[in-house]
This record gives C-alpha cells, structure tokens and sequence, in this order.
C-alpha cells in the first residue's frame, strides 16, 4: 500500500478488514513521519525507482498494489518501467497524469486544514473524525506541513502529473488495474480517471457515489466491495 502526499494517518477500519485475508504492507515514504529525506529523490519518477529497488531487494515483486492519490502516481510509474512488479494494480483518486477535463486542486495553495478538508465531502464521517478531527497538535501539524513540502519538492511543476507517464503506461500489457474515484472527489477530477482509462489497456472503473478523495474512509464498504472482488477474496 502507497499512501498520499499528507502521509499514512495510521490503521483504519478497512486495513484491519483487508488485512484478514492479505498482509499489508504500508512503507513511509522518504521526507515523511521520521523516515529521512533522499536528497537525489528529485520527482515521482525517482521516488518509483526507489520503491521497485525495495520490492526486489525484499522479495515482493509480483504482489498486488493499492496506491492512494499520489502514491497511486509512484504506483503507475513503477508499473510503467516495470509492468512484472505487481500482480494487479489499484489506483485509488489517482493524481500522476494530466486530466482530459478539469485540474487537479492545488493543494499546496491553501492551509492545511482546508486541504484536509477538501479531501472528504462529508467531514462529520465517522473515520474521517476519529482521524483527522478533532483540535491538531502541533505535532501532527509539523508532521502534515512536512509531507506537504517534501510533496512540493518532487511535485511541484508540472503538478502532481508527468506528461511522459501515459505513453509509458500503454506498455504495462495485461497488467489489471482498478481505478477507484469517489463522485465528488474535489482534488482529483474526473478527467485523472479519463486519462487512466487511454493510457492502461486493461482497467475497471468504480466510482463510489457521493464519496470524495477518501472513499476508503467515507464509504469503507463500497470500497472494500470493490477491493476485494477485483483481488479475488
């Protein structure tokens, strides 16, 4: 599992239902919680390069990927160079290409908490509180503030896209990929999944109705139902 750019927020109701059937694997990418910096890391396509090493040096070439907004990005570019990396691919509200039709919200343009809030429709969802509601400490604040500057420092222009990764993606084959978009998803518009379905041959769409750029949180057993029967369990 991929997490986004504000980081992983720590086990939830879905991890702990998927994970009665799989192992989950959830690294913290570079520049994010206290795992340090890579300083050559200079963009997404690096920091793929950084993830396909490690799934080959810990022996999990083959498994199935779940990537989330921006690691949904690093999970395309790695299938990209490297199509035989995973065994299926799921793309949950994925950022990493240039919309057919609208822009991706700039997220780095607004506070914090209004980011935070933009990535839900409905705030008072119950995950989505235990999580994230609530006063933030200045420690969780820090912590949010730096994903964001490591996010803009490998992201930042163009954002969150590469316009060489669609042509790239056309050669993963057969490779089966799950592209998950909740309806009213405000950071990433409908025209990232537009985008997805030119550029991966074999693909399936679910869009989760009324949920935003956190389906797995506002809507966790639509989200589940669709995992899970497109893994097979």
């Amino acid at each position: 599992m991929l997490h986004d750019e504000l980081g992983y927020p720590g086990w939830m109701s879905w991890n702990d239902r998927l994970a009665q059937h799989h192992e989950l694997i959830v690294p913290m990418q570079p520049g994010y919680g206290q795992t340090p910096r890579v300083d050559w890391i200079r963009s997404y396509r690096d920091l793929a390069g950084f993830y396909a090493r490690m799934l080959r040096e810990q022996g999990w070439a083959g498994c199935p990927v779940i990537g989330f907004s921006a690691g949904a990005f690093i999970a395309a570019e790695m299938a990209a160079a490297c199509p035989d990396l995973f065994s299926r691919m799921v793309l949950v509200g994925p950022l990493g290409l240039r919309p057919t039709e609208g822009e991706i919200f700039d997220f780095l343009a607004v506070t914090i908490r209004t980011h935070v809030a933009a990535t839900v429709s409905n705030v008072d969802a119950p995950e989505f509180g235990r999580i994230y509601g609530g006063d933030m400490t200045p420690e969780q604040f820090e912590a949010f503030e730096d994903a964001r500057a490591e996010t803009a420092r490998i992201g930042w222009e163009p954002f969150m896209f590469n316009d060489s990764l669609a042509h790239h993606l056309q050669g993963v084959g057969d490779l089966p990929a799950l592209l998950v978009r909740g309806t009213a998803d405000l950071i990433a518009p409908r025209g990232c999944i537009s985008a997805y379905e030119s550029a991966i041959p074999n693909h399936t769409v679910v869009e989760i109705p009324g949920a935003g750029h956190r389906p797995e949180i506002e809507d966790p057993d639509a989200f589940l139902a669709a995992v899970t029967n497109f893994l097979g369990v």
